[in-house]
């Protein structure tokens, strides 16, 4: 067993889960970033920016954090706070998985909440101006994750992860907010001779990719209506885009959890919902990884609570359905696809 001395020596390495197989060997892999301590991977892009701050001078022994988060961020720039003696103050609201509030308590951070929108979205825009003025008046430090380098940069590590782990990854499927997982995943894979196929997912009724602005409730991904699009999302490194719903991101979490045993979070749930619609889109023998970039233990109240999903609307059994047809066709196609290389031996007659 290796021993370490701090909970962030843990980042990293996260392992793959084999999800689903085709008749075509083509696989889709789950890259398990939710194993990283505070249960994201945006605990990578925290340190990074932590780090590049401290080494410019932006943040000072004894000093101070102050970031609007929606949860996963904010648990990872806790954890810095606290291992390295800062001050950290995040700017929620009650958009945010209550799981995720309590950890940024847990972990010492100082919650500031705004108003959540009559509409029930998040409240990005105004969390982005309280932050700003509270960093200003305070003289803290402010990331600025949707447009900080290190955001990005913070995924240099996964990608030389993965190349280690697979050889080549053909196409990477994740969900998109700040930008910062998927692009900078890519730009690094790329800049490794990897020719990554990049796939973005957005919740519906987010404006990222200029589609119709509307209320969603996957917490993490996506941009609202009104809140400017950070410079982490490169345009020039995504291939194509998809948008889905709450009720099929949140019945791809679910019906994983229901086969593997494994809680993701519901933006998760949504990249593997296109990734498992459009398996056999790519050639054959393809590996598909998609980033699970959050744990589902966070959504216990809300994506795994029928109740809370009934009272939003997006409780969607048909969904849970076609999810299900998914792996059981893919399933079914590498059975055929054995018994045509390995065909039954015919008795010749005596």
């Amino acid at each position: 067993m290796t021993i370490v001395r701090r909970a962030s020596d843990l980042i990293g390495d996260t392992p793959l889960l084999e999800l689903a197989r085709t008749g075509t060997g083509t696989r889709l892999l789950l890259k398990l970033e939710q194993l990283n301590p505070t249960g994201s991977c945006k605990v990578r892009m925290a340190k990074q920016m932590v780090v590049e701050a401290e080494r410019d001078g932006r943040l000072k022994p004894g000093g101070h954090i102050v970031e609007p988060t929606s949860g996963n961020t904010g648990c990872g720039l806790a954890l810095f706070a606290l291992e390295r003696g800062y001050r950290f103050t995040a700017v929620v609201d009650r958009h945010a998985a209550r799981e995720k509030l309590r950890m940024l308590s847990a972990m010492g951070a100082e919650l500031v909440f705004v108003d959540t929108p009559s509409t029930g979205g998040p409240s990005s825009v105004r969390r982005r101006e309280v932050a700003a003025r509270l960093a200003a008046e305070l003289g803290a430090y402010h990331p600025d994750q949707h447009n900080n380098p290190g955001n990005a940069n913070g995924y240099t590590d996964l990608a030389a992860e993965l190349l280690r782990q697979l050889g080549a990854v053909d196409v990477l499927v994740a969900a998109i907010g700040t930008g910062g997982s998927l692009c900078g995943t890519v730009r690094e894979l790329r800049a490794r001779g990897a020719r990554t196929l990049s796939v973005a997912v957005e919740p519906m009724g987010s404006i990222i990719f200029g589609g119709r602005p509307g209320v969603y409730h996957q917490t993490g991904a996506g941009s609202p209506e009104g809140f400017p699009v950070g410079s982490n999302v490169d345009y020039s490194l995504v291939d194509r885009s998809h948008r889905v719903s709450d009720g099929d991101a949140f019945a791809g979490a679910r019906v994983v959890a229901r086969r593997t045993g494994l809680l993701l979070g519901g933006t998760t749930g949504g990249a593997i919902h296109v990734a498992l619609r459009r398996l056999l889109e790519h050639p054959p023998g393809s590996t598909v990884v998609v980033l699970a970039n959050d744990a589902g233990e966070k959504y216990l109240d809300s994506v795994y609570d029928d109740d809370w999903l009934r009272a939003r609307g997006v409780l969607d059994e048909l969904a849970h359905r076609r999810v299900e047809r998914w792996f059981t066709t893919y399933a079914a196609s590498v059975r055929v696809a054995a018994r045509e290389a390995w065909p039954t031996p015919v008795a010749v007659g005596a």
